[in-house]
């Protein structure tokens, strides 16, 4: 092989390597919530946690998978929560609040577990909650049944 086919053969290869994979757009809690209420979008909280290991999962099994980014990135804003990060306060309703207490309220109290996903939709005051994983096929339609529920 020549030095041309084996330079070609690497900048192919290099393309196909290095093909940048669209990936969900996530935000923190204060600039998610904000931008919710100005575009009239529904949240999608992911509340995890750093030694979560189901929560890990999820990233690899759902959030990276084309049809779930395509989703989430379409016709909600993507908020990742971690309620045990220390020293952060988080705006919600007009009232600031721990990462702990901001997760109680969010939930309705509702967390024992994660990952958990909640879904807010701040104009229509609408709130649901959905404890555990869930992988890409099982999520895909659960987003669309938020999607028509809250619109409704």
């Amino acid at each position: 092989m020549t030095i041309k086919k084996i330079g070609f053969l690497l900048l192919i290869f290099a393309a196909i390597s290095f093909k940048s994979a669209e990936e969900i757009k996530w935000l923190d809690f204060n600039k998610g919530y904000d931008l919710a209420k100005k575009k009239n979008k529904i949240m999608l909280v992911d509340v995890y946690t750093d030694w979560c290991g189901w929560c890990k999962r999820m990233d690899r099994d759902a959030y990276a998978k084309e049809g779930i980014i395509k989703a989430v990135n379409a016709d909600f804003v993507a908020v990742k929560f971690n309620p045990e990060i220390q020293g952060v306060t988080y705006t919600f309703d007009g009232k600031n609040y721990t990462g702990e207490q901001l997760a109680g309220v969010i939930s309705n109290y509702q967390i024992n577990g994660y990952p958990t996903t909640i879904f807010i939709y701040p104009k229509g005051k609408k709130l649901e909650v959905m404890a555990g994983y869930r992988n890409a096929e099982q999520l895909a339609p659960i987003l669309s049944d938020i999607k028509q529920k809250f619109r409704n």
